[in-house]
């Protein structure tokens, strides 16, 4: 069999018909937006804070499930913008209120978390994959709140030796493409589905 890296990419923006702090409470909870994923059947919490172990499940052509773990680190970052009488404080001198204040907005990210245990078990379609992803979100008037999101996923996989007739580099860039149009309709779905769970959500 051929082994191979597929990468899927899926990006978009949303408005939230909700205030800040709401929008960021709700897209914090890992386990409760990735429950809207139609791909992603299990979120698990590991022995270290903000951080899971996603569990995800796909067919292949054959109909074999295909499972795939990701272990992410999730970090926040409060971004602010201070005018210049206030820029050169220490950060720890600032108080709650000072930075609440000068606030434009807060970042979730996600990043590839290192185990020393492999989950690479092709006989048993069982593969781990790594996850990247940013998602931006700003406060706006009228209590809504902008959802800038971008996702990037690599699994390392085997192809079947049928597929060996058509040359590596096309077969590389069909997967990946292929594995972008799942992962944005699996996007499209889960910010549906949080639209009616929390709210009224409009994709710009």
């Amino acid at each position: 069999m051929l082994e191979m890296t597929a990468t899927g990419k899926s990006k978009g923006q949303w408005v939230f018909y909700r205030n800040f702090d709401d929008t960021v409470d709700y897209l914090s909870d890992q386990p409760r937006i990735l429950a809207f994923n139609p791909f992603c059947h299990k979120v698990e919490p590991l022995d270290r804070d903000d951080a899971y172990r996603w569990h995800f499940r796909v067919t292949d052509p054959q109909n074999n499930p295909f499972d795939v773990i990701f272990n992410i680190q999730q970090e926040n970052e409060i971004l602010v913008d201070l005018p210049d009488e206030v820029a050169s404080m220490d950060p720890e001198e600032m108080s709650d209120e000072m930075i609440r204040q000068f606030t434009v907005g807060r970042k979730i990210i996600w990043r590839p978390l290192s185990q020393n245990k492999t989950f690479a078990m092709p006989d048993k379609y069982l593969f781990e994959g790594k996850v990247a992803a940013d998602m931006l979100i700003a406060p706006m008037q009228q209590e809504r709140t902008r959802v800038d999101f971008d996702l990037r996923v690599n699994v390392a996989f085997l192809l079947y030796p049928a597929f060996r007739i058509v040359p590596e580099k096309v077969v590389r860039t069909m997967v990946s493409t292929g594995m972008s149009l799942i992962m944005q309709t699996a996007t499209n779905h889960m910010f549906q589905k949080i639209s009616k769970d929390f709210g009224k959500i409009r994709k710009l």
